[in-house]
């Protein structure tokens, strides 16, 4: 049997981090790397008999390299900790692992819970995102946000669903889509992007348009209306704090 370490990043996750250990006991190590939660993280890390680091936050690609740099198994799987695998996923992971295969990682469908409901349409789901590799095949890029695993070999696919409870009420939706298009827009201003009018006015209408429309999310009922619009409203955000740091960026340089 193939050795399998479970790699996890957090902060201020008490009300997430059971549910997602629970869902990974069986691995034969989890790792968690924490950025100085003041909450009850680190006891149930504890709890858990987690390896637990503290460190200080250097982005979402540091965190989880960091965490990989821990992790002694064959294989490693990263979750997050409002995720969790579920039965058919933990079979499907298990026969990866341990059978005879030429591909170095794994993707697997996410299926993402918005205020009690599944969301199957809105170009949420399946959302194919590639979790676990080989450990001497994968690396984390250095993105602050929108960080991702590059493998060296052949990429498969896993039968099962990550769950993701991300969005559990609308105060923690804000609360997040805030903390992310602030990072969205940061890093782009360093990319060197900028943002003008003709992204403030086309794109969050055409994000509507691809979720409501194109990717079904009608299908998905009130649910799947508000993921549409407020994933519209995300996009205007990102490009409108990106131009206010464009325009302050432009004083700080001396440009007009």
């Amino acid at each position: 049997m193939k050795k399998l370490s479970v790699i996890i990043i957090t902060h201020n996750e008490e009300e997430n981090l059971p549910r997602c250990l629970e869902s990974v006991k069986w691995a034969d190590e989890v790792i968690v790397v924490d950025s100085h939660s003041t909450d009850r993280t680190p006891q149930i890390a504890a709890d858990f008999k987690c390896q637990y680091y503290d460190l200080d936050w250097h982005g979402f690609g540091a965190a989880k390299q960091a965490a990989l740099a821990h992790a002694s198994g064959e294989w490693v799987l990263s979750i997050d900790a409002d995720e969790a695998v579920s039965e058919e996923l933990r079979a499907s992971i298990t026969s990866g692992i341990n059978g005879k295969s030429e591909y170095r990682g794994y993707e697997m469908a996410r299926r993402t819970q918005f205020l009690g409901r599944w969301i199957r349409h809105c170009g949420w789901y399946p959302d194919y995102i590639l979790r676990l590799f080989r450990r001497d095949s994968g690396r984390f890029n250095p993105l602050v946000i929108h960080e991702s695993i590059a493998v060296g070999g052949p990429v498969g696919r896993l039968k099962g669903d990550l769950l993701h409870y991300s969005y559990p009420n609308l105060e923690k939706y804000f609360a997040k889509s805030n903390r992310y298009t602030t990072l969205g827009a940061e890093e782009a201003l360093r990319l060197g992007k900028r943002a003008g009018i003709i992204d403030l006015l086309f794109k969050p209408p055409i994000s509507f348009f691809k979720h409501y429309i194109q990717k079904g999310g009608f299908l998905d009922g009130t649910q799947g209306l508000l993921v549409s619009w407020l994933s519209a409203a995300a996009v205007f955000n990102k490009y409108a704090k990106l131009w206010h740091l464009s325009k302050r960026a432009d004083v700080t340089n001396g440009k007009k």
